[in-house]
């Protein structure tokens, strides 16, 4: 901990190699206090005797450019916010004193550690949510909750969960982070979070109470049989490029961001630096906060936006530092480990090279089925995803979390709704998100009132979602997608907080979120589903009944898989995926 809180007074700490002087800033109010730090080393420290829990403090560095004394400067190690991260060019105006503009850190010291094991494993139903768009208009959640970490843990959350048989839930981002710099002209702001700028102080909008609530909140979906996942974001952080603001580490030690030989920021995220997970220190805050979120609130594991880029050194490293850590630490050794396998930079796609104890999104997966749905996909690469895609993952065990649709990309019915982007309210032109994505609008782009139209979108919805509960293994829904969320085919809706990405909880489609949560339950009765263990005693055969036999395959429409627990029969013409247990379903 940078703020320690110790008998008489707080001691803090913090790294600053490069800087010539540095000053921890005390205030009481808007008042500020400057007390002089003295270098140890790498770190400076100070002990203010007297200061107690609760104090908000920042620090100021001096030294050669990009030191400017002039930027108030958030802990990276801090804990807590006074208040969120608010944009202001201010922030990138060298010699702009920004002590009004950023928030400070509290010092608070932490919650007894819990020592609960792993609830959450291989084989569930992962739900990605947005804290803050998932209850905004949910009519049973206390105004006052809405769009919070607490309202997860209200019973009418937690029994949706529950209907549709979620094993964990995976947030989005919960830490504080800023808006990109384009956003605040155009009138609009981050709606996901994955702009952080320090790792472990959790967003004030989503989480005002704190890590205790985060606590709290775990607890509950614990005690309903729900694990909880964070996505955590440590490939870049929300400074952006040289011309993005000076916030917390740049202004302490750059060197956290890696660089290319002549001085320049490499850029292997797309968003303007990359964080250099190579060196040992940047290697431990992101081990330190692991811990932090484990120790303090229990979580089950973690997802890792563009996780690529913690394994670089600069080059992709199946065996990097980061993996044999997390694998030797004690609190995070048994914890869940998801890879966003891929990043922007070269070589950045590493679908299946993760190590064997880490589960990968499978992007594959989501192109072969959509692809089989469109029409333009093959049974035989359909029957690979949902065997467990041995093909990336080898022949014994899956290791992906499969999915058809994601906070990234089209909400699933759009992709049967839209054959192209609609993000002209992103305010760039059209010209961000995917322009590729594998979708179809079946004869009528964008919202029609044509039943048979209708129909055909219902039924390639249902068999999407058919198809992702029959998956062997792991498996992914972003909420809302189980009763026909929306975006207007927006498919980057990043900057919509608003009814774009708010959940309409009172429009939904109930008729489809029934047939999802029969979905569950027939999952749920085949246990064969959820082992992430591979078969090899499978039978194939084509629709007619005869065995398939390797030529049938190119011009196949569907199948019927038949295991001793289960048969699976797809098919493409009459849009049908019907999953039979052998054994009756047990209520």
């Amino acid at each position: 901990m940078t703020a320690t809180v110790e008998a008489g007074g707080v001691a803090f700490a913090v790294r600053a190699p490069a800087a010539t002087a540095l000053w921890l800033c005390l205030f009481d109010g808007e008042a500020e206090r400057r007390v002089a730090m003295v270098r140890d080393g790498d770190d400076w420290r100070a002990h203010v005797a007297g200061a107690r829990e609760g104090a908000r403090y920042g620090f100021r560095a001096e030294g050669e450019a990009p030191f400017d004394p002039a930027k108030l400067l958030v802990d990276p190690q801090a804990t807590e916010l006074d208040r969120p991260f608010v944009y202001d060019p201010r922030l990138a105006e060298r010699g702009a004193d920004t002590a009004a503009q950023v928030p400070k850190a509290i010092v608070r010291a932490p919650l007894p550690p819990l020592d609960l094991p792993p609830l959450t494993r291989a084989g569930g139903l992962i739900y990605e949510l947005n804290v803050r768009g998932f209850t905004m208009l949910h009519p049973d959640v206390p105004a006052a909750q809405r769009g919070t970490v607490a309202a997860l843990a209200h019973p009418a959350v937690i029994a949706h969960l529950r209907k549709v048989g979620v094993g964990a839930v995976e947030l989005m981002p919960i830490v504080a982070w800023v808006d990109e710099r384009h956003l605040p002209p155009l009138g609009l702001r981050n709606a996901w979070g994955y702009n952080p700028v320090v790792p472990m102080a959790l967003d004030p909008r989503l989480v005002p109470g704190g890590m205790r609530e985060l606590r709290d909140t775990v607890a509950a979906l614990r005690a309903a049989g729900i694990g909880t996942i964070l996505d955590l974001v440590f490939n870049h952080s929300g400074e952006s490029d040289t011309l993005g603001p000076t916030l917390s580490l740049r202004g302490l030690d750059d060197t956290a961001y890696a660089r290319a030989p002549d001085g320049t920021l490499i850029n292997d995220t797309g968003t303007g630096n990359t964080l250099d997970v190579a060196q040992p220190w940047v290697r431990a805050l992101v081990l330190d906060s692991l811990r932090h979120f484990v120790a303090r609130a229990g979580v089950d594991g973690f997802r890792f936006d563009l996780a690529t880029v913690m394994a670089r050194g600069p080059g992709f490293a199946a065996d990097a530092p980061i993996f044999a850590a997390i694998a030797a630490d004690p609190l995070l050794r048994d914890r869940v480990m998801i890879a966003e396998p891929w990043d922007t930079g070269p070589g950045g796609y590493q679908l299946g090279a993760f190590p064997e104890s880490w589960w990968e999104w499978n992007d594959r997966y989501r192109d072969d089925v959509r692809r089989f749905w469109r029409g333009d996909g093959s049974a035989g690469a359909l029957a690979t995803r949902l065997s467990g895609s041995s093909d990336v993952f080898g022949a014994e065990r899956t290791r992906g979390v499969s999915f058809v649709a994601a906070h990234d990309g089209f909400a699933l019915a759009d992709l049967v709704a839209h054959g192209e982007r609609h993000n002209h309210a992103n305010g760039e032109g059209n010209r961000d998100g995917h322009a590729g994505e594998i979708a179809w609008n079946n004869g009528v782009e964008g919202e029609s009132d044509d039943a048979a139209v209708l129909q055909r979108r219902g039924a390639d919805a249902r068999a999407l979602l058919a198809t992702l509960f029959a998956t062997r293994g792991t498996i992914l829904l972003t909420a809302g997608d189980e009763f026909g969320r929306t975006q207007r085919g927006n498919n980057n809706a990043y900057a919509q907080d608003n009814a774009t990405t708010w959940l309409d909880w009172t429009g939904r489609d109930v008729a489809l979120e029934d047939a999802v949560a029969e979905l569950a339950a027939r999952r749920r009765a085949i246990p064969a589903l959820t082992d992430p263990t591979l078969r090899h005693d499978a039978r194939w055969y084509r629709l007619d009944g005869a065995p398939m036999r390797d030529g049938d395959w190119a011009k196949a429409e569907g199948f019927e898989l038949r295991l001793p627990e289960f048969t699976l029969r797809v098919d493409r013409v009459a849009r049908s995926v019907a999953l039979t247990p052998v054994a009756p379903l047990s209520r």
